[in-house]
């Protein structure tokens, strides 16, 4: 099996609690957030298998493909992008703010070989595809037993 952890910042961690229970006071009264940039932001990954390929989705609405990074390293793909803010308006006053920005990054150790030189990633309609295809040592070979 394979980890897909995200990158957590250490701030993020150890400032969420008080930052949630004043985004709950607030929204009690109707109130937007008062950090709402600073929600952390991770993408949806999904991670398929077949017999001649590892295949990775991930979502990422709104993102310019030249913001996205993809590296591959001993088995370890590495997948960031940063998310940039939309040009706000002077005159705009916000009722509700749910769409997250900013820098996020995905790791994950792939539970097998795969030609590097080989993968290829396409970015159509806001999901990124990263298909990984296996090393012949990494596919599966079935052994006849012989009597």
């Amino acid at each position: 099996m394979f980890a897909l952890t995200p990158i957590l910042r250490r701030t993020e961690s150890l400032i969420r609690p008080e930052r949630d229970f004043f985004d709950r006071f607030f929204e009690d009264f109707g109130l937007p957030s008062l950090f709402p940039e600073e929600r952390e932001w991770v993408p949806a990954f999904d991670v398929s298998e077949t017999d001649k390929e590892l295949i990775v989705r991930a979502e990422l609405p709104g993102m310019d493909k030249k913001d996205i990074n993809i590296t591959l390293s001993d088995g370890i793909l590495t997948i960031k992008g940063d998310k940039k803010h939309e040009k706000k308006e002077e005159n705009e006053n916000y009722h509700c703010i749910e769409r997250h920005y900013g820098a996020f990054s995905r790791t994950m150790r792939l539970p097998c070989e795969v030609k590097a030189d080989k993968v290829d990633a396409t970015y159509k309609d806001g999901v990124l595809r990263i298909t990984l295809p296996k090393s012949e040592t990494a596919k599966p070979k079935k052994i006849e037993i012989k009597s």
